[in-house]
């Protein structure tokens, strides 16, 4: 990084911590309230106590200067100034580290779903990083036959449900492109085992997982066309595009339109007026 960029980086630093300090109350973290204040918001002394590191320290972080900074006092730091996870992150950037990936279960926000229910009569689902389906439309679960019950994995329920067989027009090219799909997903988390233990539980119950997972393959794709045929209507044909939620990490939200010059428009009007 050359100098101009460093020292840019730097004072955006400085800026954004010292916002986030006057942005704060004593009474909002639990500290006493004082004399009156010349300027509003924490001073620099409250938030290393709360962060439980030097004085000094963080007056030079907020400086911006050249001091060696972790992840775990940046964490710190980051709860001192009640950090929402966007905030979190940006802090690691500006101070010249990678944030790391959000972990765990994140709860579904209702706008998302307000989205996906508001892309009707479209399908579209959210998924997560491990192909878990996180929410659906009913477009989505009349369509492709998802759930979020038993078959709450994308992957698993593609390779281990009968109905998908039938359902896909040309099945094994797309299971294909989904293993290359999910390995290059799992090279960008090296440490999440979970994706190896996905991979090996569902090839010890599909031979075709197994044999594709073994190519090596990999593929990424952000947009393209499925094909399917409906057991009800017959031929459906959706353009579809990925898009990344980027304050929740490896969440990605599909959304899928009828084809242009292709029936589904009406046949998918027929599927969803059918009870079921």
């Amino acid at each position: 990084m050359d100098g101009t960029t460093l020292r840019d980086r730097r004072a955006e630093l400085r800026d954004f911590l010292r916002s986030r300090r006057a942005r704060l109350t004593p009474a909002q973290v639990g500290l006493p309230e004082t004399a009156r204040r010349r300027t509003p918001g924490l001073r620099r002394e409250e938030v290393a106590v709360l962060a439980g590191v030097g004085i000094s320290w963080y007056t030079w972080l907020e400086q911006g200067r050249d001091i060696t900074v972790s992840g775990e006092v940046l964490d710190a730091v980051a709860r001192a100034l009640r950090l929402a996870e966007p905030e979190r992150a940006h802090l690691y950037r500006l101070a010249g580290l990678n944030p790391p990936e959000a972990t765990g279960a994140v709860a579904v926000d209702p706008e998302q779903q307000r989205l996906l229910d508001g892309w009707l009569p479209n399908p579209a689902y959210l998924m997560d990083r491990h192909w878990n389906f996180l929410a659906l439309n009913t477009a989505a679960r009349r369509v492709f036959g998802y759930d979020l019950g038993h078959a709450h994995n994308c992957l698993v329920t593609f390779f281990t449900q009968a109905d998908c067989r039938f359902r896909w027009a040309d099945w094994h090219t797309v299971a294909a492109d989904m293993v290359a799909n999910f390995r290059a997903q799992s090279a960008r988390y090296p440490g999440d085992e979970h994706f190896a233990e996905l991979a090996a539980d569902l090839s010890s119950v599909s031979p075709e997982f197994a044999g594709l997972w073994a190519r090596h393959e990999v593929r990424e794709r952000s947009s393209g066309t499925k094909q399917l045929v409906h057991p009800e209507v017959g031929e459906l044909s959706f353009d579809y595009t990925v898009l990344t939620v980027p304050d929740q990490p490896g969440n990605r939200l599909l959304l899928h339109l009828p084809t242009p010059g292709t029936p589904t428009a009406d046949r998918l009007s027929q599927v969803l007026s059918t009870p079921g």
